[in-house]
């Protein structure tokens, strides 16, 4: 096989660009989409509809907030005490399985099971305001 001026077989150097343009492709195809995160969103809507008959809190400006903190909102003993800030971390934590990471919490939702719909549900968090 013929090597190229830098020494490498030119199969190499083609699958290594091969594979990086994969990854690339990867990362933007998993990038957190906004738009559907909205539609995610209307599931929570049912209890966290942002009026004062609400089940839930108000979820506006949620992101970045602390946990247990709208005055307006009686929030159990545990969601209280968690004293998160809900930031993308947390935010996926909770979405996925309320009930493991703030134990003895009035949230009744089981959790979204999808990494993607949660990803795209905390990107839509982030600016709903």
């Amino acid at each position: 096989m013929r090597m190229t001026g830098t020494g490498r077989k030119p199969g190499v150097t083609l699958a290594a660009v091969a594979c990086g343009l994969f990854v690339l492709g990867a990362n933007a195809a998993w990038a957190a989409d906004a738009a559907n995160g909205k539609k995610v969103f209307e599931v929570c809507t049912g209890c966290h509809d942002g009026t004062a008959r609400a089940v839930g809190p108000n979820l506006r400006g949620v992101y970045g907030r602390q946990s247990g903190s709208l005055a307006d909102y009686k929030y159990s003993p545990a969601m209280k005490r968690s004293n998160l800030v809900w930031d993308d971390k947390n935010l996926h934590e909770y979405i996925a399985n309320p009930r493991a990471k703030v134990k003895a919490s009035n949230m009744s939702f089981r959790g979204v099971r999808d990494d993607k719909s949660i990803d795209d549900l905390v990107e839509f968090l982030k600016d709903y305001k």
